[in-house]
């Protein structure tokens, strides 16, 4: 068995259990504490998922490294990123929903090898659905493989924010791009955003202060899906950074990007 395939199928075991144990929780009050500001939370699950992962991560991979958010993986700068397999890791990506709505969030994973995108998973845990992709082999939901994206134009389809970017000082710009597109959608998770994207049911999603473990699995399976990703300038995202991003179809980035200058 080849090492991609070694990993998919230890990763997709891991997520089950991973999302098993989260639905679990929900049964039980939760810990939660507040982080940088009032709506950047932390729950006690956050950490535990994360803390086991890295934990599988490190016995069955440990050479390897690991980016995470809540603090149990690794240091990465560039020449690591560009020599050695990196893992990014969010246990749940969407946390404020996670604590206030108990739905619309997802567990992340994402693998790259010498700084190129090989693997990438996204559980949506509310609907027990798995979008999963490896470089050059396509995009799937479950088991069923998805089409690539239709490269439609911003007046095409729906547009995708976070609330930071709707709230921010630029918003006679925002202004402008929602009223090209069909109209404006925002769930609170990125990692769901982007599966929005590769599913075409939007066709652009733009965000302030992703994080890199936020970008790294959207970016694989946009990508591979026949999507674009990149920041506010159209230039490539620089991954261990904090960038705003743009994930969209070509054409809706080309557009948005000229809307933004």
């Amino acid at each position: 068995m080849e090492m991609t395939e070694q990993r998919d199928a230890l990763i997709k075991e891991w997520l089950k259990e991973a999302t098993k144990k989260i639905k679990e929780s929900l049964k039980h009050d939760l810990e939660v504490e507040v982080k940088s500001s009032p709506n950047d939370l932390v729950t006690q699950m956050d950490r535990k998922i994360e803390k086991e992962l890295v934990e599988k991560i490190k016995q069955h991979f440990p050479n390897d490294l690991i980016v995470s958010e809540e603090g149990f993986g690794d240091r990465v700068n560039k020449k690591d990123f560009e020599q050695k397999t990196v893992w990014f890791l969010d246990p749940i990506d969407g946390t404020l929903n996670f604590v206030l709505q108990n739905e619309n969030y997802a567990v992340m994973l994402a693998v790259y090898e010498k700084g190129v995108g090989k693997q990438a998973y996204i559980y949506d845990v509310t609907h027990n659905k798995l979008y999963w992709g490896i470089k050059n082999k396509g995009v799937y939901c479950n088991e069923q493989r998805l089409p690539k994206m239709e490269d439609l134009p911003l007046a095409k389809g729906l547009f995708a924010s976070n609330s930071m970017f709707l709230s921010n000082k630029q918003v006679s710009l925002n202004t402008e791009i929602t009223k090209r597109a069909m109209g404006v959608r925002t769930l609170g998770s990125a990692g769901l955003e982007a599966v929005e994207l590769v599913k075409g049911s939007t066709i652009a999603y733009v965000s302030y202060g992703l994080k890199p473990w936020d970008i790294a699995p959207g970016l694989v399976l946009i990508e591979e899906s026949g999507g674009v990703v990149t920041q506010f300038d159209g230039t490539s995202v620089n991954i261990l950074n904090i960038e705003p991003t743009i994930m969209a179809t070509p054409t809706a980035q080309k557009e948005i990007t000229e809307l933004l200058q």
